[in-house]
């Protein structure tokens, strides 16, 4: 059974009625919602970041009266805030399914009834809407704590999120630990250290000044080991992440330094290498566009688990 729920894509009527009688006769609903390129494409910028005109009012209605959970299939190319359904006992999943081209139908009905694991993870951070408060003209990295500015990308922005970039769920499971990781202390010593003009600004040294000896022995080979907890094969993309313990703006909140897939058979682990280069993975640019690597304590992130590491310069 099938009804299109709203009169077009912009969803500024919604015949709730006429498909919550059709959903409580349903035994399983999948809902196709989102944007389409008359909202978002090259050259139209979106003003707001909510699901448009009654689209939310009629997911709410239909997971109030179907039976079992539903499905809730997205399509859309930017960010949505499903906050509403995120936090909806009656909604099941979430699905964000892009653009899909002639075989996204296939690969779609291959997910709802298990016959493919997914695995993907989100390129972006999912904003909430009150995000759209900020001009689009303001576009600094870093964000401003003393006037409220929360920054912008995974890297800076300290704001809540819907969605966090690199989430990602699928049918199964997966742990990992920090099977070896070769030294934990780096040293740039005997180098000339710099100091930002603000007094809370921890040394750093410029990667200018750093040779490439010294930059190749402070290389870091790290071993994480994956495994598949779960009853279902899968593909699964590991994420390697770098934060410093410093909270200040200018620096960071985390990084990502390092993905790789890996298949997994349930039940089944593998160990996946990784070489972090300080020199690269652990620079920032200063307020002198100087690329530096801060003193201090920096944590490997893989999933949950984390990994300290000590610079010294």
């Amino acid at each position: 059974m099938y009804h299109p729920g709203c009169n077009f894509v912009n969803c500024t009527s919604a015949a709730i009625d006429e498909a919550v009688d059709i959903a409580k006769k349903a035994d399983y609903v999948v809902l196709v919602m989102g944007l389409d390129q008359s909202l978002e494409r090259e050259e139209l910028d979106r003003s707001e970041l909510g699901l448009p005109g009654m689209q939310e009012s009629l997911i709410t209605a239909i997971a109030q009266a179907a039976s079992k959970p539903v499905i809730l299939v997205l399509m859309c190319g930017g960010p949505v805030d499903v906050s509403f359904a995120k936090d909806n006992q009656n909604i099941g999943g979430i699905l964000w399914v892009g653009y899909p081209g002639e075989s996204g139908a296939a690969a779609l009905a291959e997910i709802i009834f298990g016959e493919h694991n997914p695995g993907g993870r989100l390129p972006v951070t999912w904003y909430p809407k009150e995000f759209n408060k900020i001009p689009m003209t303001d576009m600094r990295m870093r964000p401003v704590s003393s006037a409220g500015y929360p920054g912008r990308t995974y890297r800076f922005y300290n704001g809540p999120k819907v969605y966090e970039f690199g989430y990602g769920l699928s049918y199964t499971s997966y742990s990992y630990g920090f099977s070896s990781v070769n030294q934990d202390k780096v040293h740039f010593m005997n180098l000339k250290a710099n100091k930002e003009t603000e007094t809370d600004f921890v040394p750093s040294v410029a990667v200018s000044d750093i040779g490439s000896e010294l930059c190749n022995n402070a290389i870091i080979t790290v071993k994480v080991e994956v495994k598949n907890q779960g009853e279902m094969a899968g593909k699964h993309p590991v994420l390697l992440f770098l934060k410093h313990s410093s909270t200040m703006d200018e620096v960071p909140r985390k990084t990502l330094i390092g993905f790789k897939s890996v298949n997994l058979e349930a039940g089944e682990n593998t160990h996946i290498a990784f070489d972090v280069k300080p020199c690269e993975h652990f620079t920032r640019a200063n307020r002198n566009g100087s690329l530096v690597i801060d003193e201090g304590k920096y944590f490997l992130l893989v999933g949950d688990e984390e990994y300290p590491v000590t610079v010294f310069v």
